[in-house]
């Protein structure tokens, strides 16, 4: 038997979050670098993943199949593809960078040192607090999920993950909230408990719907396999009912429109990424949202041929609507943290577009979209995080004058901007481009309407910098430090990545080609022929 490669880059990080959760509360730096040395290990596993996957070999490759609850067909079967290595790839490289980010986001405040109520925590019994170990557990534990989500090739399996990934995020949201807080204490755990529990309505509402879906695919197909159900479609041994399909379709993209976020299912995420740390932000936005948006081209495409095809002028108005919404809501934001959140639903909806634009060029773009996108709101969101810290608070009126007095945290937060608004020769302008060629191929007038998003993103962007970075150096910022050692190491490295990626987009390109290839040949469908006008 070949090394089960997948289980472990997925179980390092989850047997690392029970060892971070052991480690003795007053040994909380150790709890820091432990994890942070299991997320570089899974890091490397992941290369070790990446560099192994053949782009013009098996769809599905590195493939484990094992029985799990036979009574009910369900199997613990792997096995990744060209979009699914890419993004267990970025996954695997940001949560190193969260944790460094996250380093003293968790560390415990005087005043919780020194409660003291019927053997509760007190700063002569430091054993029974524990933030710090449960804070970076967390982290990894949710890594585990979404990396697992990436290579699950059993429908129950990813439905399972889908649903438990929800448990360490609710945690994350509602027990580790942001300190720059305009309010008083009180004001602040009851918005971050807010923000949790609609986070979790939403999300357990959507993951109810799909379980229901899921039990109908099974009762229509006789298993959760994909490859068996793709294979069955193939010998023509299944037949499904046009509305039986269409309900099911129906059920799985309800809840990957929620996870994703897609209007009008968004309005958990600005509460979420506003009240969580900045890392868990990131987390959000950059990893675990992505499981949405990979779950249509993986499940609603390849599962539900037509019926995709039967709501694609739907989707394409909400994905529409999705980006010119959440620009002008980003346009008007006076909150640092609420502002990008409302950039990344507009860039979602370039995602969405591009899948359901089912163009190879509309799809292809999708996926670095989402490898993109986790890139440049990264570095923007934890450098912005970086900022919020030293000033304490997020609103965008209290500052100005940064660029005069931190030079290079002004400086990465522009790149981080710049990216997040396409610039070519950044990393997100190959992604915008792709997903824009292959709508404007199939679906002209979407194609003009998301250019509105694009000029928008100009806005939000610009005009953060300048209100924020330039002009005369504001009360409370003359003595702001630059960024220190363990800051640069979070924001140089993306900045790099996303400057390579801009220039050299080849490694992502061929990895992801030919498995769009393959979902296009799932929805039958060929690229619009360029008309041209025969010659006189």
């Amino acid at each position: 038997m070949s090394f089960p490669l997948l289980t472990a880059t997925a179980a390092l990080p989850a047997i690392g979050a029970i060892a971070t959760a052991a480690v003795p509360a007053a040994r909380r730096t150790a709890a820091k670098w432990l994890a942070l040395a299991v997320s570089l290990v899974t890091l490397v596993l992941a290369g070790v993943v990446f560099a192994r996957f053949e782009p013009g070999g098996d769809r599905y490759q590195l493939t484990e199949s094992h029985a799990w609850i036979k009574d009910f067909g369900v199997r613990y079967e792997l096995g990744v593809d060209g979009i699914g290595v890419a993004l267990l790839a970025l996954t695997a490289l940001l949560i190193p960078f969260v944790v460094l980010a996250g380093w003293h986001d968790a560390d415990p405040s005087p005043s919780s040192q020194l409660r003291s109520s019927r053997g509760g925590p007190n700063e002569t019994n430091p054993y029974h607090w524990r933030p710090t170990q449960g804070f970076f557990a967390l982290i990894l534990m949710v890594e585990a999920m979404v990396i697992l989500s990436f290579v699950a090739t059993d429908v129950f399996l990813f439905y399972i993950l889908f649903e438990a990934m929800l448990i360490p995020m609710y945690f994350l949201i509602g027990g580790f909230g942001d300190r720059a807080h305009s309010g008083s204490d009180e004001n602040a755990a009851a918005q971050r408990s807010y923000a949790a529990v609609k986070f979790l309505l939403y999300n357990l509402a959507g993951g109810l719907i799909m379980l229901a879906a899921v039990i109908g695919l099974y009762v229509v197909a006789g298993s959760f396999s994909l490859s068996e159900i793709a294979e069955a479609r193939a010998n023509g041994s299944l037949d499904m009912a046009t509305s039986t399909e269409r309900w099911l379709f129906l059920g799985f993209f309800f809840a990957f429109a929620v996870k994703a976020p897609l209007w009008p299912l968004h309005t958990w995420l600005p509460n979420a990424m506003g009240e969580a740390t900045t890392p868990v932000a990131v987390l959000i936005t950059a990893v675990v949202d992505k499981v949405g948006t990979f779950a249509m081209l993986r499940f609603c495409l390849q599962l539900f041929p037509e019926a995709s095809k039967w709501a694609t002028p739907v989707i394409l108005v909400l994905a529409l609507i999705s980006i010119v919404y959440g620009a002008l809501l980003a346009v008007g934001q006076r909150d640092i943290k609420r502002l990008i959140a409302y950039a990344s639903i507009s860039h979602f909806g370039f995602i969405v577009l591009g899948i359901f634009a089912m163009t190879s060029q509309g799809q292809s773009g999708a996926t670095l979209y989402m490898v993109n996108h986790g890139l440049s709101t990264a570095a923007l969101m934890l450098v912005a995080g970086f900022l919020i810290t030293r000033r304490g608070s997020r609103l965008i009126a209290d500052y100005g004058g940064v660029q005069k007095v931190a030079p290079l945290l002004a400086g990465t937060f522009l790149i981080g901007g710049l990216a997040t608004l396409s610039l070519p020769g950044l990393a997100p302008f190959v992604s915008e481009f792709l997903v824009l060629v292959g709508v404007f191929s199939a679906y002209p007038v979407a194609g003009v309407i998301a250019t509105v998003g694009i000029v928008l993103a100009a806005l939000y962007v610009l005009v953060l910098y300048q209100r924020t970075m330039t002009g005369p150096v504001r009360e409370g910022i003359g003595g702001m430090p630059d960024l220190k050692v363990r800051e640069l190491a979070v924001a140089l490295p993306l900045i790099a990545l996303l400057i390579f990626l801009g220039v050299f987009p080849k490694p992502l390109t061929e990895v992801v080609n030919p498995a769009v290839q393959h979902t296009m040949q799932d929805v039958q469908k060929k690229d619009p022929q360029p008309e041209v006008e025969a010659a006189k």
